[in-house]
């Protein structure tokens, strides 16, 4: 089994990107209700806090705080993908090595982990996750995505509604006039 260099720090803030095996499909969104649930579910067994996250049809972001003592976000994101995987229909493409180890194909087998170094960090990670789908051409404002929680910010206050989605969007992205 490959051993991946990840740097776990109990009670560790996290970056993440999970993504689908195949790009361009709608499975989390279409499945959204699921995926929440196999969200929360590994909440309450495996605590963690959702400090930021969206969820976009073929790859999620999400900004994640374990518990102290707590550096276990591999088996985390194992669990959750695992629980919604197994609500699913065998309807998607298997590799013949994903056959042969009886997987799914429906998520890609890693995924990508940052840990967060400060407050700037985490400020920067935040608005690239609330970003996104503007980035990705889902909606023109991050106000109109419904699967973030952008929501939860702009009602504490942390960001005004109309956040990334005007003429501030080649900076955010880091354009230069």
């Amino acid at each position: 089994m490959t051993s991946y260099r990840r740097a776990k720090i109990p009670g560790g803030m996290y970056f993440f990107t999970v993504n689908l095996a195949e790009h361009q499909q709608m499975t989390l969104v279409e499945n959204i209700g699921l995926l929440k649930r196999s969200l929360r579910n590994e909440q309450k067994a495996h605590p963690f806090r959702i400090n930021a996250l969206v969820i976009l049809p073929d790859h999620l972001h999400a900004v994640l705080t374990l518990p102290e003592g707590d550096a276990d976000f591999s088996g985390r994101w194992r669990r959750i993908k695992a629980a919604f995987s197994a609500a699913l229909p065998f309807t998607e493409r298997r590799s013949a090595s994903r056959r042969s180890k009886g997987e799914r194909g429906i998520w890609q087998r890693r995924f990508w982990e940052h840990l967060i170094r400060d407050e700037l960090d985490f400020s920067w990670h935040v608005d690239y996750i609330h970003f996104n789908p503007v980035k990705h051409g889902h909606v023109t404002r991050a106000w109109d995505w419904p699967y973030s929680t952008f929501h939860r910010f702009v009602r504490a206050g942390k960001y005004p509604m109309d956040w990334a989605g005007g003429d501030e969007l080649g900076v955010i992205v880091g354009e230069q006039e």
